[in-house]
């Protein structure tokens, strides 16, 4: 078979005849040099055929955090959870930035050594060796964080009764207040709010002739502290009183709302408001002070009748809608009453703590006994403990969510 240019033969017989194995092997052999290529008619259109090219794809590697199965994640944040390890799921909060975790407590920032041979060993070693304070200072230190510890709020009002006469209750209050200022940063007052004419004044020093009388009358003009602090006695530790009326037939005209009129007043000032309550808890003046009170303090001699009469306080108030502040209060024994000798006081404790917050004892000492002005400083060293256990415990209770 042959081709002139690309048309085939104008013979069909030749074309459809069969063919020779001959004829086809001389075709394969020659086709190529047979075949005349017209230039012209090169088809250079780009072929349409596809490659498939097979390249390995590329590997990327990262870091992966392991993570504790057993893990546990908080977004409420506390000091304790995150020393065990606990992950949480946000960032920390400044709140965690307390002074207990920054401050660096160790031997060479403690403060130096109050007194002593301590201190003196401090110095010494120009401040290499520092043992700290004694056992005795750390307790007292405590006392005093206790005692100065913030109360939140507006005043706190703690009055001071009793139904008897004659068991030391305006000596306690005078000794409360003063271990109160003593140590705390804020203000304490004590108000004689006795109708029958109270004797709290003359426990400290009198720098002036005003009474709960002058702060009714004069309460519209009273504009600041400075107006205010000029009708109360300020003692050597900071504590301020208000004198009651020294004239018994104006004492009587002290009422329920003569009593709210310096309340409110004593409030606008300071932190604690001591009230020194008249003999007897039936008195008009007695329901605003119940009323407003945030903590208690009960006055109990040490004699079998001035116990009993102390626990029967404690169940009229009970009985007229104290309760809480009955579980609340704290209760002053003064061992310093007659016949105190005779009796077995650990059993009058004991009574009370079933009732009340806690008990404490007030000795006896020469200094209070003579009734007469009060200085802190000059109180025997179990007394002053004594004053500011109880100064202690009150400020516990104003801080107790109970």
């Amino acid at each position: 078979m042959s081709f002139s240019g690309n048309k085939p033969e104008d013979g069909l017989g030749d074309f459809l005849a069969p063919r020779s194995a001959e004829d086809e092997q001389t075709e394969r052999t020659h086709s190529l040099a047979e075949i005349a290529v017209d230039a012209g008619s090169i088809d250079v259109t780009p072929s349409t055929s596809s490659i498939e090219i097979v390249t390995e794809e590329p590997k990327f590697t990262r870091e992966v955090e392991v993570v504790d199965p057993n893990a546990t994640r908080r977004s409420n944040y506390s000091r304790r959870d995150s020393l065990r390890g606990e992950i949480f799921d946000q960032p920390e909060p400044a709140a965690m930035l307390t002074a207990e975790r920054l401050i660096d407590v160790s031997a060479r920032n403690r403060p130096a050594p109050e007194s002593g041979l301590r201190r003196f060993i401090y110095f010494l070693t120009l401040k290499t060796i520092n043992l700290g304070d004694s056992l005795k200072v750390r307790e007292r230190k405590a006392v005093d964080a206790r005692i100065g510890a913030v109360l939140e709020g507006g005043a706190r009002f703690v009055p001071v009764l009793t139904r008897k006469g004659g068991v030391g209750k305006t000596t306690v209050s005078t000794l409360l207040g003063m271990a109160l200022a003593l140590s705390r940063e804020d203000r304490v007052i004590a108000i004689d709010a006795n109708p029958d004419r109270g004797t709290l004044a003359e426990r400290v020093s009198k720098s002036t002739r005003f009474t709960v009388r002058d702060v009714v009358n004069r309460a519209a003009a009273i504009d600041g502290f400075t107006d205010f602090s000029t009708m109360v006695s300020r003692d050597a530790t900071r504590l301020d009183v208000l004198a009651s009326d020294s004239d018994p037939m104006l004492s009587e005209a002290f009422d329920e709302g003569d009593y709210n009129v310096v309340a409110d007043m004593a409030a606008r000032y300071y932190s604690i408001v001591l009230t020194d309550c008249g003999t007897g808890i039936v008195h008009s003046v007695m329901r605003p002070t119940l009323q407003r009170a945030n903590g208690l303090v009960i006055v109990s001699g040490g004699s079998v009748d001035e116990a009993r009469l102390a626990s029967e306080t404690l169940t009229w108030l009970e009985a007229n809608g104290y309760g809480d502040l009955v579980r609340n209060s704290i209760v002053a024994l003064n061992t310093a009453t007659q016949a105190t000798q005779l009796v077995k006081l650990d059993e009058i404790e004991q009574h009370f703590k079933t009732r009340v917050r806690n008990v404490v004892r007030i000795p006896y000492d020469p200094a209070l006994a003579a009734g007469s002005v009060i200085k802190f400083k000059d109180l025997k060293k179990g007394t002053q403990e004594a004053a500011r256990e109880l100064a202690a415990l009150v400020v516990d209770a104003l801080n107790s969510p109970s």
